[in-house]
């Protein structure tokens, strides 16, 4: 997947959304390689939180570029996109956790 990040990263993408894993995750905007690049990096979110099962065990050891992390609450994420911009809301079921996520940034 590295290649495919850098060339995201190359073209100056803003967001990649993932969701493969029983998590929630957010990322701040980071390089190909996983460094934090607030000036051009492309933020990523994990959504693993509408499927059969979350749960997924924290890592050891989180990445230095993790802003926000979730293994217990179902929800989904609604993404706005504008012109210049973007933003996030993690919305938990109704029935489900209290955990939300929310933000918004300018594009590159």
């Amino acid at each position: 997947m590295k290649q495919a990040w850098l060339a995201l990263y190359n073209k100056n993408a803003d967001l990649i959304l993932n969701g493969h894993r029983h998590h929630y995750e957010r990322f701040a905007p980071q390089t190909a390689l996983g460094v934090a690049d607030p000036a051009r990096g492309i933020r990523e979110i994990i959504v693993g939180t509408g499927g059969k099962e979350t749960g997924d065990r924290p890592p050891v050891s989180f990445l230095s570029t993790s802003e926000a992390w979730n293994a217990d609450t179902f929800g989904v994420l609604e993404v706005s996109l504008l012109p210049d911009s973007y933003a996030w809301e993690f919305r938990p079921e109704a029935a489900g956790g209290s955990f939300t996520d929310s933000g918004a940034t300018a594009c590159h």
